[in-house]
């Protein structure tokens, strides 16, 4: 099997890649990206081919399905602060570019799996968070990814197209950046602490987070394509592990070995107070599916973080082997 991964030099995706690439039953791995928040230093030593390219060049992905089995969805404009500042952006990448990618797949008649995201379900109480729940996003972000997952599925009913739209929920681990002012809350926190800089933390503290490893996730979606896994509804991507981010400070800062100087700033605009996943069902499609526990993810997380030059001089609280994905 021939795989194409949108957004192939991301987190996410350079991760799923290297997953690919270990599986015997894949043969080629095509990483497409534009390198806006990815980056090619992400595939090092993976067996991929990386495109660089924009999921807004629908000529650029017609010549890409031809020849893979299976594309997944991953390519966007993250960031709901990023969303903030320019909607229209985050639009025509996170809505427009997945109908460019969905109509290649049509025309391919491939199969598609992509991402959605935890945010659609935006100011909506209810915890856990179900899939049959309404959704109330909170931002263009929330909007455009809630686009995204929408036409992902009515390709899927309308034209007979396989299809799975996952919604991520807080994903982190080896490859997610930090130090730019979009950073995801546990490489920043990770990048402070191992700098001796100061743990910013957005309103008290005790908002709730669904955190995911990235090795848990590239796993889901690897035996998803390779089973052919589709669904007719969204599914959450996530195990109810619902942690206060205040608590995630302090399990840091155990974990890199030094006390954290937390100060907290004003509330963010589009941020959800609460967000905790209902399994049950990426449960029963994935039965098999191993969760990486909390304690050991962030480990592994900051292992992986001593070894970027610019931390690896730095004192450091252990020494045991990164685990990638």
């Amino acid at each position: 099997m021939n795989v194409l991964v949108t957004g192939g030099a991301g987190f996410i995706g350079a991760n799923l890649c290297r997953e690919f690439a270990s599986r015997p039953s894949v043969g080629k791995v095509i990483a497409l990206d534009d390198l806006s928040t990815g980056s090619a230093a992400n595939l090092a030593g993976v067996d991929a081919e990386l495109v660089e390219g924009s999921i807004l060049d629908p000529d650029l992905l017609d010549s890409l399905v031809t020849g893979v089995d299976a594309v997944v969805h991953l390519a966007a404009r993250p960031s709901v602060p990023r969303s903030l500042a320019d909607p229209v952006a985050t639009h025509h990448v996170n809505a427009t570019g997945t109908v460019n990618v969905l109509e290649a797949c049509r025309r391919a008649h491939l199969p598609v799996v992509a991402a959605s995201s935890s945010s659609v379900y935006g100011a909506i109480p209810a915890l856990p968070k179900h899939e049959d729940l309404p959704t109330r996003p909170l931002s263009p972000y929330a909007a455009s990814k809630l686009a995204t997952e929408a036409y992902v599925l009515s390709y899927g009913a309308s034209f007979d197209l396989p299809v799975l739209a996952f919604r991520f929920f807080n994903v982190y681990g080896p490859l997610q950046s930090a130090g730019h002012v979009y950073a995801a809350v546990i490489p920043a926190f990770i990048d402070a602490m191992l700098l001796g800089a100061p743990v910013r933390i957005h309103g008290d503290g005790l908002q709730t987070r669904d955190f995911t490893y990235v090795g848990t996730v590239v796993k889901v979606l690897a035996d998803a394509v390779l089973r052919k896994v589709t669904c007719p509804g969204p599914v959450n991507l996530a195990f109810g592990t619902r942690v206060p981010v205040i608590d995630l400070a302090r399990q840091l800062a155990d974990i890199v070995g030094s006390p954290a100087d937390i100060r907290h700033e004003g509330a963010r605009a589009g941020d959800v107070r609460h967000s905790q996943a209902a399994d049950g069902l990426v449960r029963g499609l994935f039965p098999d599916v191993i969760q990486v526990p909390l304690a050991r993810g962030l480990a592994e997380t900051v292992r992986w973080f001593r070894t970027m030059p610019e931390y690896a001089a730095l004192p450091s609280a252990g020494s045991l082997p990164v685990e990638v994905g």
